[in-house]
């Protein structure tokens, strides 16, 4: 696997956690203005997401690898984007992909003892292009 290094984000903690992860997913953007995307069409999805924190859990991590996985790639892996309840009332472009993830991580970090923050979520959709999504707000 190439190493891939992306842009770092500022935060006041002591502590930051990067997971690289991929999956694959089909959607469609229905809007004639998109082109070929208003098309059903697949990708192999790469994320990139940055967790940070000051405090570790009980066994020393922020959030444990696995359990960052296991959380986006059993709702995404081999899905079609549109038929999620979270696109229902918008497009599943990669920015609102992002901005979902991020959403689904910080809301398990925000069950956890010691409280991290999701603080950064890239997703590349194609070898040329990605997206960054970092919250407004940092969660603590």
């Amino acid at each position: 696997m190439m190493q891939q290094f992306y842009p770092s984000v500022p935060h006041p903690y002591s502590f930051e956690l990067n997971k690289d992860m991929h999956f694959s997913a089909a959607h469609y953007i229905p809007a004639e203005e998109v082109g070929k995307c208003a098309k059903m069409h697949g990708h192999t999805y790469h994320l990139n997401i940055t967790i940070a924190g000051d405090q570790l859990n009980g066994t020393g991590f922020l959030i444990d690898f696995k359990q960052l996985k296991d959380l986006i790639h059993k709702r995404y892996d081999h899905s079609v984007l549109n038929d999620h309840p979270e696109f229902t009332d918008t497009f599943p472009t990669t920015e609102q992909l992002a901005q979902q993830i991020h959403k689904l991580i910080q809301d398990t970090l925000d069950r956890s003892d010691n409280q991290p923050a999701c603080v950064q979520v890239i997703v590349r959709e194609t070898p040329t292009s990605y997206v960054i999504y970092r919250p407004k707000e940092v969660s603590s």
